[in-house]
């Protein structure tokens, strides 16, 4: 009999796990030996947090990102295909949205093996719920282009499905890059466009607010070095 695959959700930063990760989570890891993690560092710690008793060095990981030669992968799953558990733990949020776990869970899939989510907090669907914008119809577009021309090409383009389609659009950038990327997004939207910039989902340092592009250009909030989702919508 096959093992089963474990989706276990990382918080979004707020090391106090008992607000943001469901108490049954740490009950379905007590008993997982293989671990398919973003971060090695950063996955270690974590279930330190959700069991102080945790014997961390029987333990076994995999760290899957972008520097995970795809050769590797398959054997990652072999011992599921044999019986064992194995859970798959993103370095923030939830595994396979806007992560590289979806690579995982579908040879999961393909092998027949058993793929069980777990629920936790999305940055993504936590920025959309407070954002007031259309919950309904929405894309997450993920990074936008670095090079300045190309990104405000993308900003416009956006905008425009924004308008077309009446969906939220959803984008991150690299938080060293948030200041700079608001200023574009400030010079090219109209502005009475609908911005929702959600910075620190979790944090003591929370902030969501939307307002007019026009209405952001009076008063622009510091984001660098901080994690942030942009939401535009009419």
């Amino acid at each position: 009999m096959k093992g089963v695959l474990y989706l276990v959700p990382n918080t979004l930063g707020n090391p106090d796990t008992a607000t943001t990760i469901p108490e049954g989570i740490k009950a379905t890891v007590k008993h997982i030996r293989l671990f398919i993690v973003e971060n090695v560092r950063n996955a270690r710690r974590y279930l330190i947090q959700l069991d102080g008793g945790i014997h961390i060095d029987s333990l076994t990981f995999f760290e899957l990102n972008k520097h995970t030669p795809a050769e590797e992968i398959p054997a990652f799953l072999e011992r599921v295909e044999k019986g064992m558990d194995a859970a798959i733990i993103s370095e923030a949020g939830l595994p396979g949205v806007a992560d590289p776990g979806a690579v995982v869970v579908q040879m999961a899939h393909e092998k027949g093996i058993r793929v069980v989510p777990l629920s936790g907090p999305s940055s993504i669907l936590l920025a959309l719920m407070a954002s007031g914008l259309n919950g309904q119809s929405f894309c997450f577009h993920g990074y936008l282009p670095v090079k300045k021309p190309d990104r405000i090409r993308k900003i416009r383009e956006i905008e425009q499905a924004a308008i077309r389609t009446g969906e939220t659009q959803l984008f991150i950038e690299t938080p060293y890059r948030n200041d700079a990327l608001l200023n574009d997004i400030l010079a090219t939207c109209h502005p009475s466009t609908r911005l929702c910039i959600a910075a620190d989902i979790t944090l003591d340092t929370e902030f969501i607010f939307t307002q007019s592009a026009g209405d952001w250009i009076k008063k622009k909030p510091a984001l660098h070095k901080r994690p942030v989702l942009f939401l535009i919508g009419r």
